[in-house]
């Protein structure tokens, strides 16, 4: 039986759920169930995805989601479907951009907005070695002293090990748990369970209803959900085997699906050179 709601998981079904205009409330909504509660978003409007380097030769950084709060604060929002090497890296790197348009012309005295770095992962990290670490589902992480005090507020790192999400239905408590659960388990529902039905949840179910969608939002959604599968597993088994080849593979498979190569960097860890060259 085919599924009636997306895989949010895809990069199609991500976007339609997070990144239109009409996506806004659900947004808000689940950047809020993240933040604490004096970080508060009331709205935001979305930015340019691609943020080139100051210098020619400098790469390119493509994010899923990039978008600002009404008080300035930039977040980032990014789907990870597979393992890849230096994706805190990666991430990092990311940071760096929304902290740079900051600077003005002129006379500046480096105040900056914060900036949040969100990671939605359908996999774990695999570097944690003790409870509860291990088990977690949210890792926030800012920059702190040999101490452990927070040595800068304004940076902030989030990342959701979706793997490690088991609540069922009856366990759900806070606002992040019925998103969470929603994300986890969207792909499978038959209907809108009781316990997320509202206002903001309703909108989201139809926005991810297939039989909603237009030929060609379908024919997008498919190609979407094939490239998603397709890489998962040979990501995934590329780097359960520790081998280079998984990789490249995956790398041939998307330049014929004519993905963009900065595309194709993020998800297989390979250099622009090793690319292509395949």
């Amino acid at each position: 039986m085919k599924a009636k709601y997306v895989n949010p998981f895809t990069d199609f079904g991500f976007k339609k759920i997070f990144g239109e205009e009409a996506s806004k409330p659900m947004l808000i909504d689940f950047l809020n169930a993240l933040l604490p509660e004096t970080n508060r978003i009331v709205d935001l409007s979305f930015k340019n995805n691609e943020q080139l380097g100051q210098l020619e030769q400098d790469r390119k950084a493509i994010y899923d989601i990039y978008c600002e709060s009404e008080k300035g604060e930039k977040f980032i929002v990014e789907l990870q479907k597979a393992k890849q090497n230096y994706f805190k890296d990666r991430t990092v790197y990311y940071s760096t951009f929304p902290i740079r348009e900051q600077a003005e012309k002129g006379e500046w005295y480096f105040n900056l907005q914060a900036v949040y770095c969100i990671g939605i992962l359908d996999f774990t990290f695999d570097d944690y070695e003790t409870e509860p670490e291990k088990s977690e589902v949210v890792h926030t992480i800012k920059l702190k002293d040999q101490f452990g005090k927070i040595f800068y507020d304004k940076l902030t790192f989030i990342y959701l090990e979706m793997p490690n999400f088991k609540l069922d239905e009856n366990q759900l408590k806070t606002r992040l748990d019925k998103w969470l659960y929603f994300i986890k388990y969207l792909e499978d529902f038959e209907s809108i369970p009781t316990i997320i039905a509202d206002e903001v949840f309703n909108k989201a179910f139809e926005k991810a209803e297939i039989a909603k969608f237009g030929s060609r939002e379908i024919a997008s959604y498919e190609n979407s959900l094939k490239i998603y599968r397709d890489l998962k597993n040979v990501i995934d088994t590329a780097f359960d085997d520790g081998k280079i080849e998984g990789k490249t593979e995956m790398a041939r498979f998307m330049k014929t699906e004519n993905e963009p190569i900065e595309k194709i960097i993020k998800y297989t860890g390979l250099t622009k050179e090793e690319i292509e060259k395949l």
